[in-house]
């Protein structure tokens, strides 16, 4: 298996697939589905948020979650943190990589994170500024990038201001996610022509989709023709969000190591390795698998993956 990419692909199971959870899943298990996900050859995998334990209770034993888990080499492991309290339990935990987040939506911000969108830049404030102090890595994250549950449609210059606000204040890369799965391929074009209008660089936007309405492959295909190499996805389809009603699952990592590989991008996953560790997770959830390939492995189906083009390695 190469180490080369022309797709990163960012693991957001153990956080934003399992935050949805009502059933409580055991430590053991977290820590051994973040060790299965380490062993796939996935390079990032977001392990866990040190968000409010009465807000998240599945995510309450973050800071044991951290400080246990294996750090695969070459694996980056970084946690979500609402504010400078959360930050520095991250920090006492070990983290060296840090997500914030924030909305396109007003409506969503103050159901989510109970502050407008000026307000929660307020809070990255602190967070921000400690951060660049200790040289730590910061993705943001912009929700309702597409749509919002609550305000229906978002104009693009929203989602492209409060990008450029993320960047402006030292984040790396900016994922934006598809909260409740209404985007279409149409939307995904002109989000990424607006954003290359504004000046920013696609090379450090990652696209995170909820596969809804089924349209969550089509938008990756689109992002890509628009030259996006960098998206989210959840091992088994796992996710929703906890804030935002009928909010389906995550695109599935599987379904999207299989677009990418049977299109002849190099990915760096095993596609076997990661529907044993979502095979894995769903078992301890007692869940039926939901992607379409886990669904085929399920199966028996051995579907292979194409031979490498001339010239990969």
């Amino acid at each position: 298996m190469t180490s080369e990419k022309d797709v990163t692909i960012v693991e957001v199971g153990p956080r934003d697939g399992l935050q949805n959870e009502k059933a409580l899943v055991p430590i053991e298990a977290k820590l051994e589905f973040l060790d299965r996900l380490g062993s796939s050859g996935l390079g990032v995998i977001e392990a866990t948020a040190f968000v409010s334990p009465r807000a998240i209770p599945q995510l309450s034993d973050a800071s044991e979650v951290l400080t246990r888990l294996t750090r695969r080499p070459g694996v980056r492991y970084p946690v979500l943190v609402p504010n400078l309290n959360g930050l520095e339990r991250a920090l006492a935990a070990g983290a060296t990589e840090i997500a914030i987040f924030t909305a396109a939506s007003e409506a969503f911000n103050q159901h989510n994170i109970n502050t407008t969108i000026e307000g929660s830049f307020q809070r990255f404030a602190p967070v921000m500024e400690r951060a660049r102090a200790l040289g730590l890595w910061v993705r943001g994250y912009v929700s309702c990038a597409l749509g919002c549950p609550y305000a229906g449609e978002i104009p693009v210059a929203r989602t492209v201001e409060v990008t450029r606000r993320l960047f402006a204040i030292g984040c790396t890369e900016v994922s934006l996610g598809d909260t409740i799965g209404v985007g279409v391929p149409r939307q995904v074009a002109e989000l990424c022509s607006a954003l290359v209008a504004d000046g920013i660089d696609l090379g450090r936007i990652a696209l995170h989709f909820h596969d809804t309405r089924g349209t969550a492959l089509s938008n990756v295909s689109e992002g890509l023709r628009q030259g996006v190499r960098i998206f989210d996805s959840s091992a088994g389809g796992l996710g929703g969000c906890p804030y935002a009603t009928g909010a389906s699952g995550n695109l599935a990592t599987e379904d999207l190591v299989y677009l990418l590989e049977r299109s002849g991008l190099r990915t760096g996953v095993d596609l076997d390795k990661v529907f044993e560790a979502s095979s894995f997770v769903l078992r301890a959830l007692a869940r039926p698998p939901v992607s379409r390939v886990a669904q085929t492995l399920s199966s028996g189906s051995r579907w292979p993956l194409p031979a490498a083009p001339a010239g990969r390695t």
